[in-house]
């Protein structure tokens, strides 16, 4: 290899990392301490509307109280998983908190509170049915910490046709 072709390749090699570098300092993280930021919030709350549809109150106040105490359940059963599941859940908010990571990874073009639900729908099947084993992981990640979380709660049981544990 001549110099100036190592000396170029040097500079564009500094170049990449400085934007990689300065690009990963805008990217926050999706949990803090254990919780949800605000970003990862706005991610479940978008997801839990879409994947619990039909199981939500039709009335838009009683709708909004249910997604609050959904988001509530999710920051507790958070807390639950070990270290290195909070880490990865952390690292793929991050990435749909972001733009292009929400294009690229969930096929997503809106934003997540201005999505539709069935836009959100949409995005979330596309990601289910998706050839990229990474995309059907996120899938299953989102889904089951929403599902889990919403289901864990006793009011939710009767729309499973669950009557609850047995008196013993």
């Amino acid at each position: 290899m001549q110099r100036r072709t190592l000396i170029k390749l040097g500079v564009v090699s500094a170049a990449l990392v400085a934007v990689v570098g300065g690009t990963a300092a805008f990217i926050k993280p999706g949990l803090e301490r254990g919780s949800l930021t605000p970003a990862g919030r706005e991610i479940f709350r978008a997801i839990g509307s879409a994947i619990l549809n039909k199981s939500l109150p039709d009335q838009p106040a009683a709708r909004q109280a249910a997604v609050t105490e959904l988001i509530s359940r999710i920051d507790t059963l958070i807390s639950a998983l070990p270290e290195h599941a909070r880490a990865e859940l952390s690292q793929l908010l991050s990435i749909l908190a972001t733009g292009a990571g929400r294009r690229a990874l969930a096929g997503l073009s809106a934003t997540w509170p201005d999505a539709s639900v069935p836009e959100l729908q949409a995005a979330l099947q596309g990601m289910r049915l998706s050839s990229f084993a990474v995309r059907q992981q996120a899938y299953a990640a989102l889904h089951e910490i929403t599902a889990s979380a919403y289901f864990s709660e006793p009011g939710t049981w009767g729309l499973l046709g669950y009557p609850g544990p047995l008196v013993i």
